[in-house]
């Protein structure tokens, strides 16, 4: 049986820490491995990151391509098919249905719901979008489909 003081971490695991500025015996002596003066000498002289000395930073030499549309997207939450199902035959679901419900944020600004799953009760669903098989399946259980833009009703 193995003891708690007979384990051991594997060998350079823990490694001891170096004592900086403690003589010149120590190999990091004197300035403690700063150099002379200078800015890097200092105390709290973190520079920022990508900082190259002075010379112009790879992230600005670089040429800008692209575009993002990240500042202009609307933040949309799926919801699933298969997660209606928690929803009572024949009930209404909405944005406030959906968020009591714990499936979407109450900070959503659209719902999309997605086909993936199978819907087993009828229930009438607004969403500001739905995906073709969603449609497809919500109306095939006898439920119908109301597009609008729920989240700020």
């Amino acid at each position: 049986m193995i003891k708690l003081e007979e384990l051991h971490g594997d060998k350079g695991a823990q490694q001891v820490r170096k004592r900086i500025g403690r003589g010149p015996g120590s190999g990091t002596g004197k300035q403690a491995g700063k150099g002379h003066k200078g800015a890097s000498a200092r105390a709290g002289s973190e520079k920022r990151k990508g900082f190259e000395g002075g010379q112009t930073p790879l992230m600005r030499r670089l040429p800008k391509r692209g575009f993002s549309n990240l500042p202009w997207q609307t933040p949309t939450s799926e919801v699933n098919v298969a997660q209606l199902n928690r929803f009572e035959d024949g009930s209404q679901v909405d944005f406030q249905a959906l968020v009591g419900a714990g499936l979407i944020s109450r900070n959503a600004q659209r719902v999309k719901v997605l086909g993936t799953g199978d819907l087993k009760k009828k229930l009438n669903v607004k969403a500001s979008a739905f995906s073709a098989t969603a449609r497809e399946k919500i109306e095939k259980a006898g439920g119908a489909c109301t597009e609008e833009d729920v989240a700020r009703s």
